[in-house]
């Protein structure tokens, strides 16, 4: 599944592209998404992309009259390509763009979504999520305070979208690894200097994992086409049985 710095990288690849453009039209190869794909992005027209930011793992494609509220699922990804070339099955949303471009959304499993919204600070999906991890809004006193307050194992705490945004398995796993602190232990009991020391970490290897281009899973690639590099750096997720890099 996509994480945080893959859709990060995804939305840095495509502003570029879209920014002050406008999607001129929409074909939609197939609604069911994990929700229906909403009427009103299949009926844009000469909507110009004022905006493209991400809040957690969703993008925001935002115009004058509302936002484009988009998710990549398991297997979904966004490509700048351009038009006329062949569709490639999955390919199920088509956006065609005032430069000529256009941008596809391709989901072979469908569970991402493409849904409008005319308010996303209060959507539904949007309005229980927990700080960014990369701005001051993650910070130890209130990190500090939400573990203190769960039972629940670290990793689990830490891969809670209340608690933080965006840390998803791999980068859970990399942070707690960096840390010093067993996946397995009980967020309570983890002391203050501790989840200091994954905070921090937290923050690194998720700008570090977004500076390299995101990491290569099975079902990402890039908006280019080209799979992230961060697996290369790695230090415990999918190594079990290896030898220790640090060691």
């Amino acid at each position: 599944m996509p994480e945080l710095p893959e859709v990060e990288t995804t939305c840095n690849g495509i502003r570029p592209h879209l920014l002050d453009h406008a999607i001129v039209s929409v074909d939609v190869h197939e609604h069911r998404l994990r929700w229906p794909v909403s009427e009103e992005i299949e009926s844009l027209s000469n909507a110009k992309v004022i905006s493209i930011t991400r809040r957690a793992k969703y993008i925001l494609i935002s115009f004058d009259h509302g936002t484009m509220l988009c998710h990549l699922g398991m297997s979904g990804s966004f490509r700048i390509i351009p038009a006329g070339t062949e569709l490639r099955k999955h390919d199920h949303l088509v956006f065609h763009l005032s430069s000529g471009l256009e941008l596809r959304y391709h989901d072979p499993r469908r569970f991402g979504c493409a849904l409008f919204t005319t308010s996303p600070e209060s959507h539904p999906l949007l309005t229980h999520l927990g700080p960014e991890p990369l701005t001051d809004d993650f910070h130890l006193d209130g990190f500090y305070a939400a573990a203190k307050r769960s039972t629940s194992p670290i990793k689990t705490f830490i891969m809670n979208n209340k608690t933080v945004v965006g840390v998803g398995n791999i980068y859970a796993c990399e942070s707690l690894f960096l840390s010093g602190i067993a996946p397995t232990r009980k967020a309570n009991k983890v002391s203050k200097a501790r989840l200091q020391s994954l905070l921090n970490h937290i923050k690194t290897v998720l700008a570090k994992a977004i500076e390299q281009g995101g990491t290569t899973l099975k079902d990402f690639v890039n908006q280019d086409g080209q799979a992230g590099y961060f697996q290369q750096q790695l230090f415990a997720y999918g190594r079990e049985g290896a030898s220790c890099r640090q060691c």
